[in-house]
């Protein structure tokens, strides 16, 4: 009996210790935390009245981080010099205000931290905690809410601010190139609405801009802009919303540095619209003297080409666009000349509707087309044209193609000559077409369209891949296009220039209207796709 006795304790025992050791060995897990960190105490507390400290404390009920705060926290009316936040790379249990600035008198001022506040482990997010104060005797209570679209894309971006100032004796339009806002607001990155709070009784200018560097001033280069025709007054009708769409302005036409890049060849680098920029030399030069003109395709760069080679320090010029007019001189130097590069465009397949052209390095003078010939695959000779567009520096051989078939085309030497008298060797190419089947149709029908409009069918970055321009209301049909998922969109065509035209601030001039198709074209092989589109 002794020795069962012992025997059972001894069992249970070393049960107990499996036990304990399984128990440590297998964590449990438990449930993961979802919850946001909690506010224990606010110093001084929210939506405090004459307030006149320069710190604020806010107090959580576990460690907190403080993520991208740069472009979640949003202050208003905003401070300058910018508040100080900390800690920013560690955790704490507080956030630490300091404000460095001067106070307004009687004024709301309201700290929007965003998605900036997040749990120490699994940064569940403390969203969007508003601290608010008064250096007055009151809070101001008024708000606007509205609505970011963009004038050309689908989707505006994210992180657009949206900016009230305040019209009083200190007003005027270039107020948004120096000044900051009255009060400000932010869409953040989920959300295309805006609401701005806090606000006093006042007259207002309704400012949105996609802000590049953050600063609440316009730089037109680097900015996009939406803007309120003419004023607002707060308090607004609770239910009226404002709609704002933002655009890139055209920038004013100037030159930039002109410098020579390559023997005879100044480049002048421009802002603005190049096609109307007009650029003479000042200098005495000899009769035989000639230039051209062309574009960079990759670059906001004009080039200059001209000869004979000049023994002279120096070129001047005077350069005018519009309003515009400068001076400048460019120093000269020998330097080695570009040489003759013919790129060709396209390569392997070719659309029906596409043109095959050339391109060179040097400006083109002279194409012989008695020295180019285009055969198709039974040795047939295809007739064609040739234009040439003098400031993009390129030909365009335009020609009937038809299905399944290939096209050698052979430029022979001596065919090409370009600026500096250089001329080509033999150039060979071979191009075929699909089968008709192999491609998508689509016909748009317009409704309740005002006329002219320009329809286009655009891939999902907005680029064009097609359009075509309408003064009557009639089907647009589009044909051999590649298959895949389009969109479609219309620009009203106001000024009937054809083409589309932005805004600019300063001339309170809105951007052109275009109105997007709610639903993606699906361009199918073999298929004409017949889309009705009702516009608004």
């Amino acid at each position: 009996m002794r020795k069962t006795g012992f025997y059972v304790i001894f069992v249970l025992i070393a049960g107990l210790v499996i036990s304990s050791c399984a128990n440590r060995g297998t964590p449990s897990g438990g449930n993961k935390d979802i919850l946001p960190p909690t506010i224990t105490r606010e110093v001084p507390d929210n939506y405090s009245t004459n307030f006149s400290g320069n710190e604020i404390r806010i107090y959580f009920d576990e460690y907190i981080k403080i993520k991208n705060l740069s472009k979640q926290l949003i202050v208003s009316p905003p401070m300058d010099p910018a508040p100080e936040v900390t800690p920013m790379s560690s955790a704490s249990k507080y956030i630490k205000i300091k404000i460095k600035d001067t106070l307004a008198p009687n004024t709301t001022y309201t700290f929007n931290f965003g998605n900036s506040i997040v749990d120490n482990n699994e940064e569940n997010p403390f969203s969007y905690y508003t601290y608010v104060f008064s250096t007055g005797n009151y809070i101001d209570s008024l708000s606007v809410k509205g609505l970011i679209k963009d004038a050309t894309l689908r989707a505006p971006d994210n992180f657009v601010s949206v900016m009230l100032y305040e019209v009083d004796s200190m007003y005027n339009d270039s107020i948004i190139y120096n000044k900051k806002p009255k009060y400000v607001t932010n869409t953040l990155d989920s959300t295309t609405t805006f609401t701005l709070q806090n606000l006093k009784a006042g007259t207002y200018k309704l400012i949105a801009l996609k802000d590049a560097n953050q600063d609440y001033q316009f730089q037109p280069k680097t900015d996009k802009i939406a803007f309120q025709e003419g004023f607002i007054t707060v308090p607004v009708d609770s239910a009226e919303q404002f709609t704002l769409k933002l655009f890139s302005e055209e920038l004013e036409p100037r030159v930039i540095n002109p410098r020579l890049v390559s023997g005879e060849k100044i480049a002048f680098a421009y802002e603005g619209n190049y096609k109307e920029m007009q650029i003479q030399v000042q200098s005495d030069v000899p009769n035989t003297f000639q230039h051209r003109i062309t574009k960079d395709s990759q670059a906001d760069t004009l080039y200059y080409w001209y000869k004979p080679r000049l023994e002279t320090d120096s070129l001047l010029f005077q350069v005018t666009n519009n309003n515009y007019k400068a001076h400048f001189a460019v120093p000269l130097s020998e330097q080695k000349r570009d040489s003759m590069n013919v790129q060709a465009e396209p390569t392997g397949t070719i659309n029906f509707t596409e043109d095959f052209k050339l391109t060179n390095t040097v400006p083109f003078t002279n194409l012989d087309r008695n020295k180019v010939r285009i055969l198709d695959k039974d040795s047939v000779a295809v007739a064609f044209k040739v234009t040439l567009d003098s400031l993009e520096n390129r030909y365009a051989l335009k020609f009937d193609k038809t299905e399944s078939n290939s096209y050698a085309i052979q430029i022979l030497p001596e065919a090409l000559t370009d600026f500096f008298d250089a001329t080509n060797d033999t150039l060979n190419y071979k191009l075929t077409t699909k089968k008709y089947a192999d491609y998508g149709n689509v016909r748009v029908i317009l409704k309740n369209a005002t006329y002219p409009v320009i329809a286009q069918i655009t891939d999902n970055k907005g680029v064009v891949v097609a359009e075509a321009y309408s003064r009557n209301p009639e089907p647009i049909d589009f044909r051999h296009l590649k298959t895949g998922e389009f969109y479609l969109r219309v620009v009203y065509d106001t000024n009937e220039n054809k083409k589309y035209d932005t805004g600019n601030f300063l001339k309170n001039q809105q951007p052109e209207r275009i109105s997007y198709y709610k639903e993606k074209l699906d361009i199918r092989a073999n298929f004409e796709m017949i889309y009705e589109f009702t516009l608004f």
